[in-house]
């Protein structure tokens, strides 16, 4: 269990991966405690010192702002904030993102711009690291005003309400910390701001973007792969991936893309063997143009994430250099809606295009048999694994409508623009799942092509495609292809890849 420390400096993807897993403990830094506790330190003296009322720390909340409320109930307020925002539903979150979530919130309280208590960030610290995580919910928040309801049920745990997921079960949070005992965090009565500080934020379209991000990293590399491997099996020409094409529109992404490509394919004794056809489908040779493509729209993605990830994104902002609290917007997801769904339609183009080269394989053309079974009519092959990959394909152009042309209005006006990034996080986690199975079926199909061709490949290839047959067999006859599917996408899944090889800004 590797020990992360929570701070101003960045997070490698190498962490976030650690966090998403559970495979770290976490602690904050020292200059993160200090600025933290500075914070809180100018807040409490600017509000004994403030005649106007400040927002969320003696005022009511959205549209009640022009409320005030006494001393003696500004506990009871933030209290109230925390249990009447939970208020979210449909799915569980994974556990993953539940981590991640909770990682990045500490992360902005380092900043040291929201007045939060450092021992209330501290009892986050010890939730995280007990191994009890809160239940959160998919629905509930629309992306601006910070993501009220998943961090509301994030937060009910340090006042000691709400569900945990502990021991594989859910459980009410009492009864976790009467099991945790000396190891439970300490629960706390809020003070002023705090529950503000808490629910503010973009932590939930955040962690969605860092946890797809960690996906899109590998998916865009196992899309280069297997699509070079479908390239080989479709007895497909080299000369669109040789530098020079490449020089003459240098995209950095296509560059990339077609290095990578001709590097696996130039081993290849088959790519170099005289061939009956001029050029190949755009599916093929168009892979460094289309994957390039995707992997410029992933940059710009993860930049923005990036920096978003590092930031304070709750409010009031708590400013002791100008002497001020102030009320403003940094809690509003539209930086994220945007690129979220920018992911989703990066990625879903990486699916498009794969299945395209799919049928491409299953076509009866370059003397391959009809679905790549060795008798076809009495044996259907992979006639049906196409149809699923075009029926996934089909949803995630659904899953690419843009979440981030929506809004609605909320809090009776208050809140007349929202980012509904939270709906294109949520999206986007449903593309990354879809894309892994649509890669899996173009690696069923081009592995059965390879076999049937004999072609001669590279010998890195040749022990990718033998590890991928320990799972998934040659068909030689109709079989039940279920399990095949699962298979592939799983073994993709698992594949181990050295970090240096992913995308990185």
């Amino acid at each position: 269990m590797k020990l992360l420390e929570i701070g101003t400096a960045p997070l490698s993807y190498v962490d976030y991966q650690l966090i998403a897993d559970g495979s770290a403990e976490i602690q904050l830094s020292e200059t993160a405690r200090k600025r933290i506790s500075a914070s809180r330190k100018f807040l409490e003296e600017k509000s004994l010192r403030s005649i106007a009322p400040i927002y969320g720390v003696n005022t009511g909340f959205g549209s009640l702002c022009d409320i005030e409320v006494g001393v003696e109930d500004l506990g009871t307020l933030q209290t109230n904030l925390v249990r009447s925002h939970a208020c979210g539903t449909g799915d569980r979150l994974d556990l993953p993102i539940v981590r991640l979530i909770i990682a990045l919130k500490l992360k902005s309280f380092a900043v040291g711009v929201s007045g939060i208590r450092l021992e209330v960030c501290e009892s986050l610290v010890q939730l995280y690291n007990s191994g009890a995580l809160p239940v959160l919910y998919a629905q509930g928040s629309l992306g601006a005003s910070g993501d009220l309801a998943p961090l509301a049920h994030m937060s009910l745990p340090l006042l000691g309400e709400g569900s945990l997921w502990f021991e594989g079960e859910i459980q009410d949070t009492r009864a976790v910390l009467d099991q945790l005992g000396a190891k439970a965090w300490r629960t706390h009565t809020l003070a002023s701001k705090e529950g503000l500080a808490l629910l503010n934020g973009t932590q939930f379209m955040s962690a969605h973007g860092i946890y797809a991000t960690l996906h899109a990293r590998r998916l865009d590399y196992l899309a280069d792969y297997v699509g070079a491997l479908s390239t080989a099996a479709h007895d497909g020409r080299i000369e669109a991936f040789s530098h020079g094409v490449h020089a003459t529109r240098p995209q950095h992404g296509q560059v990339l893309t077609a290095k990578r490509v001709f590097q696996w394919l130039n081993e290849a004794p088959i790519m170099h063997e005289a061939k009956s056809h001029v050029q190949d489908p755009y599916s093929f040779r168009c892979i460094p143009q289309v994957h390039g493509a995707s992997k410029n729209a992933l940059w710009h993605a993860m930049e923005v994430i990036e920096t978003e990830a590092n930031s304070a994104t709750d409010n009031p902002v708590v400013l002791e250099e100008e002497d001020a609290v102030i009320s403003a917007g940094n809690f509003h997801g539209q930086p994220l809606a945007l690129v979220l769904d920018y992911m989703a339609l990066a990625l879903h183009e990486l699916g498009s295009i794969s299945e395209r080269r799919t049928y491409q394989l299953i076509s009866g053309r370059r003397e391959l048999p009809p679905f790549l079974t060795p008798n076809p009519g009495l044996n259907s092959g992979l006639m049906i694994a196409q149809y699923t990959a075009a029926g996934i394909v089909s949803q995630n152009k659904q899953y690419c409508t843009p979440a981030s042309a929506d809004s609605i209005e909320s809090s009776n006006g208050q809140e007349d623009h929202v980012s509904m990034g939270a709906n294109a996080a949520t999206k986007l986690v449903k593309v990354v799942d879809n894309l892994y199975q649509v890669l899996g079926i173009e690696l069923l199909n081009a592995s059965q092509a390879l076999h049937l061709r004999e072609a001669s490949i590279s010998h890195d290839m040749q022990g990718f495609i033998d590890a991928f047959r320990a799972v998934v067999p040659v068909l030689d006859e109709d079989r039940y292809l279920h399990p095949d599917l699962i298979a592939s996408q799983l073994f993709l899944r698992g594949l181990s890849l050295e970090d240096d090889v992913l995308l990185s800004l």
